[in-house]
């Protein structure tokens, strides 16, 4: 199991926060994603079979900068 953490702008509030925790666990390979709003980033722990630059995607196409 991989961690890491994501910075994320334009999170503000608790909509923007499931949003972003929601388009990450559609992922099969993420087994959790955690967003702290006050760090303005989301902690991921998923499986090595998936890159960085695809999480990243996924934050992206959820209307966030990551």
């Amino acid at each position: 199991m991989e961690k890491i953490d994501i910075k994320v702008k334009g999170m503000a509030c608790g909509h923007c926060k499931m949003a972003v925790e929601k388009a990450l666990q559609k992922i099969t390979s993420v087994s959790k994603a955690e967003v702290d709003l006050e760090k303005c980033e989301v902690h991921v722990e998923y499986e090595p079979d998936i890159s960085v630059e695809d999480l990243k995607k996924a934050v992206r196409d959820a209307g966030y900068e990551a």
